[in-house]
């Protein structure tokens, strides 16, 4: 048992230079350290008060003034790119906690237990799986007040069902291993089992598994917003900047290029981060 949480140790610390060899996950994660620093410094850094009206300057193209232009009620749209992605950003990485932890949580009690407590587990699971995630988020937000925190929560409890079946796999296959075994001889209770001894060695794809559900949170977040449906304004959001934009996507492009530019480079950094994290985290050494 003690040979087993070496090696998990060296592996863990191995983890990074093999992280760092992979160019495009380290390009992305400086991509995404800058926008959301950028983002949640927003009250120190940005040119305007996201919500300052400014009738005179109303769809001012990009200028000196207005670096990404204005809206329809001539705010500053960087400052509300960035005041928006503050928002975005946490309901990513919010929803994607909520997820994973109940994912985790599922998976691992299945995983262990078996027999009567896993097949209720996973025919849950399946059910959720087979329910469109969207329709069903529209009609829980059409009934919620939409906050960022209410947001976050529907999310995540409505993505946890892939954490839940990787998760399970590799309790069932670690749960098999010497050192469970031996721990267990020595009188180790379930919870210290599952989480001394299981749920360590099963980080890596929880860890990969969260960091694509934070692009995944923030998508399903913009689509809601894009809809009316998500948090709504004064407070901005990327999803409600294009909802804002829909009217005059042809006629003033930058109020639908800046916001769904952002939007693009972290769900493209986010997932290039887990990308290089499963080549990180592979026991069997493979590197790209």
């Amino acid at each position: 048992m003690t040979e087993s949480v070496s090696e998990i140790r060296e592996g863990d610390v191995r983890v990074w230079p093999k992280l760092r060899r992979h160019r495009l996950a380290m390009a992305s994660l400086v991509i995404v350290l800058l926008m959301t620093l950028t983002c949640f410094a927003a009250p120190l850094i940005a040119p305007f008060d996201f919500d300052a009206i400014d009738l005179a300057n109303i769809r001012q193209a990009p200028s000196l003034a207005h670096w990404m232009g204005t809206d329809d009620l001539g705010r500053d749209l960087l400052t509300r790119v960035l005041f928006g992605g503050r928002v975005s950003i946490l309901i990513g990485l919010l929803a994607a906690v909520f997820g994973t932890a109940m994912g985790t949580l599922v998976g691992a009690l299945g995983g262990f237990y078996g027999g009567r407590l896993d097949g209720v587990l996973m025919r849950i699971t399946d059910v959720a799986y087979a329910i469109p995630t969207l329709p069903l988020l529209i009609i829980l937000s059409s009934y919620t007040r939409a906050t960022g925190l209410s947001m976050a929560m529907i999310i995540g409890l409505l993505s946890w069902m892939a954490t839940a079946r990787v998760v399970r796999g590799e309790v069932l296959s670690i749960k098999q291993m010497l050192y469970v075994e031996a721990a267990r001889g020595l009188g180790a209770s379930n919870f210290h089992i599952i989480t001394r001894q299981i749920l360590p060695n099963a980080l890596g794809p929880i860890v990969v598994g969260a960091t694509l559900a934070v692009g995944y949170a923030i998508i399903l977040e913009s689509s809601l917003s894009f809809l009316g449906l998500g948090v709504q304004p004064p407070t901005p959001t990327w999803g409600n900047l294009l909802m804002d934009a829909q009217s005059t996507m042809a006629t003033k492009p930058w109020l639908t290029i800046f916001p769904g530019l952002a939007i693009l480079l972290v769900v493209l950094s986010v997932n290039f981060i887990g990308d290089g994290l499963q080549d990180a985290l592979d026991p069997t050494g493979r590197a790209r």
